[in-house]
């Protein structure tokens, strides 16, 4: 794991790559973006924001999304996948809104995630980009680029959380969560393109998986070096100038002459 020294090394590098770096959904208050980031569960930003305008036209309030019912919202948000769950997590999140926080987006990480369809993940978004509260968000792009560099080391989002938010200050989190889902998108996305990434200096993948293949396709395997040096003093043990062993030739065969005898037969006996 980077120290905080080397975290905000990391994270400066980060800003610079993705200068204004924020969510890519688009919301007008912590409304619509608690709705759009339940819709955005296993599906793209680019699509929601596709679905989201006429959605929000016929329901601007919680009370307007409370009262209405999955067969209607089923073909509004069809084309984000998951519909029929989705739409009774949207109307279940504004009927909650409704009765028990008077139609308002609570601006508490416990009673959000209370919320259907709510977890931890999406009320971060919320309260770090909607309500002013610092939070750090975790999805699958945060968890890959920060054990690939170092900052965090783990598949448990909550842990992760826990790392990323003890290397920095608060006021970083949830830039710094906005940074590593625009790396893990554009840059080290799951076959990185590291030629592009200003934080090769400090990745531990960088510098022990690419580089290491880099150098197993220039031939620098370790296993060829060390049987290079098993052969190299093989050699060295045979004395330079031994003198070569002569090779004796087995005796040729005798072709019997014509009449003669064969040796090892008796001679014929002439009358």
């Amino acid at each position: 794991m980077k120290s905080q020294r080397e975290a905000a090394a990391i994270f400066d590098a980060l800003d610079e790559q993705h200068p204004g770096a924020d969510t890519e959904l688009h919301f007008r208050n912590a409304y619509e973006l608690l709705a759009a980031t339940i819709l955005s569960a296993q599906s793209t930003d680019q699509r929601v924001n596709m679905v989201t305008p006429a959605l929000f036209e016929r329901y601007p309030t919680p009370a307007a999304l409370a009262a209405a019912t999955t067969e209607e919202l089923e073909p509004q948000i069809h084309s984000t996948g998951f519909f029929r769950a989705k739409s009774k997590a949207l109307i279940g999140m504004a009927e909650a809104l409704v009765a028990q926080h008077a139609g308002e987006v609570p601006v508490d990480m416990d009673a959000l995630t209370a919320l259907p369809g709510v977890g931890r993940k999406t009320a971060n978004v919320v309260l770090g980009h909607a309500l002013g509260v610092p939070g750090l968000p975790v999805d699958r792009h945060v968890l890959r680029v920060a054990n690939r560099i170092g900052v965090a080391e783990g598949d448990d989002p909550v842990k992760v959380e826990a790392q990323l938010c003890a290397l920095l200050p608060k006021e970083r989190w949830t830039r710094a969560s906005d940074c590593l889902i625009l790396h893990g998108r554009r840059v080290c996305k799951p076959k990185p393109i590291c030629s592009m990434c200003l934080v090769q200096d400090h990745c531990d993948y960088f510098r022990t998986v690419i580089t290491a293949d880099e150098r197993v396709k220039a031939g620098e395997r370790p296993d060829r070096k060390k049987k290079s040096k098993r052969e190299a003093a093989g050699r060295a043990s045979k004395p330079k100038n031994a003198a070569a062993k002569p090779r004796t030739k087995a005796p040729a065969a005798t072709k019997p002459k014509k009449g003669g005898r064969q040796p090892g037969k008796p001679a014929r006996r002439t009358r």
